[in-house]
């Protein structure tokens, strides 16, 4: 019987972590404040009216973990400059002749369930897969689009210079009306992507064993050495054809 050899390898580093767990509180603070201020609920209470202001806390509570996401995001492009291969922008490169064929490699394996011929196994990649690297530029486009539609809904109603800065987005796309339209599409694509996230990550976890959900805390993963030795080549083949 095969024994697999394992290392354990630094995969996200610490700004990568802080990064992802920010984002995933953010989300959820907005999507639960986002769904109250689009149907707020009859709040009762024995007193005047006028003596609580429910409603502006809730939108507070909005603005303040909209702020939070908007700068999480600046932190998280600027490490795209800095950030090891795993993060660096060179990892989301999606026009490459791999990048394209791991795409269909990975939809058939994770979510057609497909099994894999014996001549076409090859390692699976460390960081992100193929799959992941297209969604995730594409959500990246959709935060945009949250974060341009979010503040030009605020800019009205803010002294600051940085909502007014997203003005132009409300004649842009013609009136109020549309620009929440969008604002809440984004806000249902953001909890489309977490449900399949958290089943693909489940599932590469339980499949693999390669600490697929632990290294979001601890920042490793546990990897085959052949499938090191493999990622290796590679990048030095690279390094070779650029030299």
């Amino acid at each position: 019987m095969e024994t697999k050899n394992f290392k354990r390898v630094l995969v996200w580093e610490l700004p990568v972590r802080f990064f992802h767990w920010i984002n995933v509180l953010s989300l959820i603070v907005l999507t639960i404040s986002g769904f109250l201020i689009a149907n707020p609920p009859a709040l009762m209470a024995n007193v005047e009216a006028t003596a609580i202001n429910r409603f502006g806390t809730v939108r507070m509570i909005h603005f303040i973990a909209g702020y939070v996401f908007f700068f999480n995001m600046i932190m998280r492009v600027y490490w795209l400059f800095v950030g090891n291969r795993f993060s660096n922008w060179r990892a989301f490169w999606p026009f490459r002749k791999k990048t394209r064929k791991g795409f269909w490699r990975v939809i058939k394996l994770d979510v057609l369930l497909l099994n894999e011929k014996e001549g076409e196994k090859e390692p699976r990649k460390i960081g992100h897969n193929s799959v992941a690297i297209f969604t995730y530029i594409a959500m990246f486009f959709v935060a945009l689009v949250s974060i341009a539609t979010g503040f030009a809904l605020y800019a009205d109603m803010s002294s600051w210079w940085l909502p007014d800065m997203f003005e132009w987005v409300t004649p842009l796309l013609g009136d109020d009306y549309t620009v929440r339209w969008v604002h809440h599409v984004a806000m249902w694509l953001f909890i489309f992507f977490s449900m399949v996230h958290v089943y693909l990550v489940f599932y590469h976890d339980y499949v693999e064993g390669h600490g697929e959900v632990s290294s979001m805390f601890g920042g490793y993963k546990f990897v085959n050495e052949k499938r090191i030795k493999h990622n290796q080549e590679l990048e030095q083949e690279k390094k070779e054809k650029s030299a």
